[in-house]
């Protein structure tokens, strides 16, 4: 629009026709938001998410919710920040460093075991989604007694290396079925491929994604037994607050996950525009691999048991059976209600 020229007389005719015009327009854009927070003139509330890792499909929601202006329109401005591990992330959100997070239940559930406070106000990964890749043309698996005596490479710090005895022993079989490394994540992968273990830890909406971009390039065929489909019914990732930041302002928590869950139910939609969003603020990270990982992470959403409440909600069942297995699986003596590492409560 052309400004006013201050030299020139304003024509009060032309004045009284358009003052009505301008405030219909205002109005109509004031509606267009879930609140009109972010058309009220109040200056956005600066929110941090830690991501737990770097940038990746499985968080591609939050990317999604800044880029389409869902946050804004709750009036926050949200900064995506990378994480360095899901324990560490959580423990710093339970001290005050991070607003919201990528957190796992794991973490959760060793953080209260210490004396914290996290919550997992949101599920995410409503099922465990983890597994255990392995070349075809060099083994062939019918069963999970056919994993003896294979070497499974993985992080150091990976919830695998506890759940891996306690998920063999739930199957039937011994503690030691499969050898397991404490290795270096940066080369966990790329030792898999090169044949010097026998299985990796591969996540769907995460590194699965990248081992199958480095199979494709070695000419390899990848299958994978995903850990959920044998004994192991428990959740993964989900948005992760503290507990006194839920009871100080829960007006932002809900404004938060509204906003959050519209991102993911956009990226349902374009998970490819999602993954360009990403590389493009991120463009050492390739594109297909992003877009593999948000396809993975929209069946890993979505949960046939809670649908009827909408996304992000907890299944108390599974959730009890989450608790149950972690404080086996790390032998945390401190008793813990799964009511305590949880809640639903302001998801609508």
């Amino acid at each position: 629009m052309r400004k006013a020229d201050p030299r020139r007389p304003v024509r009060t005719r032309r004045l009284t026709i358009a003052v009505p015009l301008v405030a219909a327009l205002i109005a109509t854009l004031a509606g267009c938001g879930s609140n009109g927070a972010a058309d009220s003139g109040k200056p956005l509330r600066k929110i941090t998410f830690n991501l737990a890792y770097f940038p990746q499909g499985s968080t591609g929601g939050v990317f999604a919710a800044i880029d389409q202006g869902f946050y804004e329109a709750e009036g926050l401005k949200v900064e995506a920040v990378r994480g360095y591990g899901g324990t560490r992330t959580v423990n710093e959100i339970d001290q005050g460093k991070w607003d919201f997070g990528y957190g796992d239940p794991v973490s959760v559930i060793l953080n209260r075991a210490a004396g914290g406070k996290a919550v997992m106000v949101g599920a995410l990964n409503t099922v465990w989604p983890g597994g255990l890749c392995y070349d075809a043309g060099k083994h062939q698996i019918n069963t999970l007694r056919d994993l003896k005596g294979l070497v499974l490479g993985g992080g150091a710090t990976s919830p695998i290396q506890s759940l891996l005895p306690v998920w063999l022993e739930a199957n039937g079989l011994p503690r030691d079925h499969i050898k397991l490394l404490k290795m270096d994540p940066a080369v966990v992968d790329t030792s898999f491929i090169q044949g010097k273990t026998d299985l990796d830890d591969c996540w769907a909406a995460s590194n699965r994604a990248n081992v199958l971009k480095l199979a494709e390039q070695a000419g390899k065929n990848i299958k994978w037994i995903e850990y959920r489909d044998h004994k192991l019914d428990m959740y993964g990732n989900g948005i992760v607050t503290s507990a006194q930041r839920i009871q100080q302002d829960p007006a932002l928590v809900k404004a938060f996950l509204r906003a959050t869950y519209k991102g993911y139910a956009y990226m349902r939609e374009h998970p490819d525009k999602v993954a360009e969003y990403i590389a493009s603020k991120n463009p050492q990270l390739d594109p297909k691999v992003l877009t593999q990982q948000a396809t993975d992470m929209n069946k890993l959403i979505n949960d046939p048991r809670t649908a009827s409440q909408g996304p992000g909600w907890f299944d108390a069942a599974r959730m009890t059976s989450t608790v149950e297995t972690i404080r086996r699986a790390f032998q945390v003596k401190r008793e813990i209600a799964p009511s305590d590492v949880y809640t639903n409560d302001h998801l609508k």
